[in-house]
């Protein structure tokens, strides 16, 4: 689909006509007619000129403007009450796609967004459809997505009198669902095609503004249908907002950085600035660290790169924080958080942090009594300042630590079942270094496996929830970031999460090369491995065995089941060469302690012991504090 944008903002389109088969423009569910470019007034409005369309419905404008605000994809699962909606952005440039569950639907939705750096749509029908929904949108706030959700509800008159699937305030809370708050940065119910100008408005200037933004529009039934005469949306031309440090904190971060050796800790805010912090840390020396959701922004394979800190990381960042300890460690753009930090004290320099952030609620946070100078900034604009004014480094002569990877023992000649560490080599070596596809791990072991064996080269290639880290949001997560980056996704997914939420089906009705491995150990097997280090007896962690290649077949996904090590890498290769969605059932050892290293050291830094055997936390990746 070809398109052409306002200015140098690439959410306004000022064509957002989409060319169908039999070569005509779909302007509207109310006009189908074919355009002439020289029809096209040049703005953001084309739906409003008089001669194209004299009336519109709400649900038609409200369609037409999230094209105008550069939505390609639309998420969700339709229903009675959002029926006209449904119908105005399937008949829009929009490609509208129908899962399973409306939380799928949500994960989609937000990797996509990561995909492509382009606005989602996650549309629901009422009552249950928006409550199904929200987990999904609450990862996407947390991810830092930009994502709208349009929901339908209960029209004035019917309000209170018990209709089909009921949403009002009579049934559902008003505050945080259909009011702004810490789930939505917008939400507002549209009572009048009056009200959508200004609604516009705030939307194209969120969607410009640096950052997430999750919104919701909901649209009672019966307003949907209304027509909006002479009502004019705002004449928009919307550059994005540049988030810059003034010269005095620039001129500060200078001086404090260049009054000792630094490390730079590197997150998923950073993404976007991977160039820049590769020649940093080559110009000053620093040693490069970064979170698990910042995996590969740093090349892994540098030299100055030292390890992943948190959940799944290396214990090569804790070496190194007690042999070459930095002065101060630069932060760029990571809240530092739980899954980042554990708020390990070992992981402070002696001075503290100099923390850039967009969010100015960010730094000192997970750190309150920590030395922190804090710096409202885009990262790689923050970087690019650096660059001009701090001095070249000495050539160090000392190596810096660095992951840990443990020599894999041979098989034998079983080889079943096949152990996680020799599974992730296989990863390694046909999907991440043999192919282009983004891979992602779902929270759990997954998590940890992932994250501490894997290795990239290049940002944007490795996706994981931390914040949320809800279960299923891999496992469906995959259809959005494969769908956008019009290429192969991987999700490394345990039989848990595949069994709460998975969109095989979907996959299969959109042909979208999704590729699943499961981690197949008849377990919550963080749960399960987490509860016995820490002598808590008692709990049930298993899963009746399930044949996951046998369940995909049934939906029409090609599928294998693999039992041996040997097996691995031809059942790879198969999956990435296949054209339609794909599942690698994995029958792993259960038994093998997941890696953390890292967090060990963490955990027993703040204290933590085992409650059964009053000694040192050992290998756990269960996730307390």
């Amino acid at each position: 689909m070809s398109q052409n944008y306002t200015g140098s903002n690439p959410l306004i389109t000022t064509e957002p006509y989409k060319e169908l088969p039999e070569n005509r423009y779909v302007e509207s569910v109310s006009d189908s007619r074919q355009l002439d470019e020289s029809e096209n007034n040049g703005g953001i409005q084309p739906f409003l000129n008089d001669e194209i369309a004299p009336t519109l419905s709400v649900a038609d404008a409200i369609a037409q403007m999230l094209v105008n605000l550069g939505v390609s994809y639309a998420f969700g699962v339709a229903g009675g009450a959002m029926a006209s909606i449904w119908g105005a952005l399937s008949n829009s440039s929009i490609e509208v796609l129908n899962f399973r569950h409306e939380a799928g639907a949500a994960f989609a939705a937000t990797e996509a967004y990561f995909a492509n750096n382009r606005p989602t749509v996650v549309f629901t029908t009422a009552g249950p459809g928006i409550t199904n929904a929200l987990t999904g949108l609450f990862a996407a706030r947390g991810e830092g997505a930009k994502v709208i959700l349009l929901s339908a509800c209960t029209s004035a008159p019917q309000r209170g009198r018990w209709a089909i699937q009921e949403t009002s305030t009579y049934t559902l809370p008003s505050g945080g669902i259909f009011t702004s708050g810490a789930l939505f940065n917008y939400a507002i119910t549209i009572e009048s095609a009056a009200q959508l100008p200004q609604i516009f408005r705030k939307l194209a200037l969120a969607m410009a503004q640096p950052g997430g933004f999750v919104a919701h529009l909901s649209i009672p039934t019966a307003v949907q249908t209304s027509l909006v005469e002479d009502i004019a949306l705002p004449q928009l031309d919307i550059s994005p907002f540049p988030m810059t440090a003034s010269k005095e904190a620039i001129a500060k971060s200078v001086e404090l950085l260049s009054s000792g050796p630094f490390a730079i800790w590197v997150g998923f805010g950073a993404r976007d600035a991977a160039a820049e912090i590769l020649e940093l840390a080559e110009k000053t020396g620093a040693a490069v660290i970064c979170s698990p959701r910042g995996k590969g922004i740093f090349p892994e394979d540098h030299p100055q790169f030292v390890g992943v800190t948190g959940l799944g990381g290396h214990a090569s960042v804790l070496t190194y924080m007690e042999e070459q300890p930095p002065l101060r460690t630069l932060v760029l753009g990571t809240r530092l958080g739980e899954p980042t930090s554990f708020w390990s004290s070992a992981l402070v320099p002696k001075r503290g942090f100099v923390h850039v952030d967009i969010d100015p609620e960010v730094p000192g946070v997970a750190y309150p009594h920590v030395e922190t100078f804090g710096v409202r900034s885009d990262i790689k604009t923050f970087v690019k300042e650096l660059l001009q004014q701090l001095p070249d480094a000495a050539d160090s002569t000392m190596p810096l630590p660095r992951p840990e990877h443990k020599a894999i023992e041979p098989s034998s000649d079983v080889d079943y079942p096949v152990r996680p560490e020799v599974l992730m080599a296989a990863i390694q070596k046909i999907v991440v270094e043999g192919s282009d596809a983004v891979v992602m791990a779902e929270c759990g072991n997954s998590f940890t496996w992932s994250t501490h064996l894997l290795q990239f080269a290049k940002a944007n290639r490795y996706r994981v929830s931390t914040g949320v880290g809800a279960m299923g949001h891999a496992v469906t997560g995959v259809l959005g970031a494969a769908l956008a980056n019009n290429s192969k996704a991987v999700g490394i997914v345990g039989d848990g999460a595949m069994l709460m939420n998975n969109e095989i089906s979907t996959a299969v009705k959109y042909k979208i090369p999704a590729i699943w491995i499961v981690l197949n150990d008849a377990r919550y097997n963080m749960c399960h491995q987490g509860m016995k280090i820490l002598g808590l007896k008692g709990a049930d962690a298993t899963l009746p065995p399930t044949n996951f290649a046998m369940i995909a077949r049934g939906m029409g996904a090609e599928a294998i089941v693999v039992v041996r090590e040997s097996d691995i890498e031809a059942a790879l290769e198969q999956a990435i060469a296949s054209t339609v969605p794909f599942l690698i059932d994995v029958v792993i050892d259960a038994d093998r302690p997941a890696p953390s290293g890292g967090r060990n050291k963490s955990l027993a830094a703040q204290g933590v012991k085992s409650s059964a055997a009053k000694n040192a936390v050992k290998q756990v990746s269960f996730p307390m504090v």
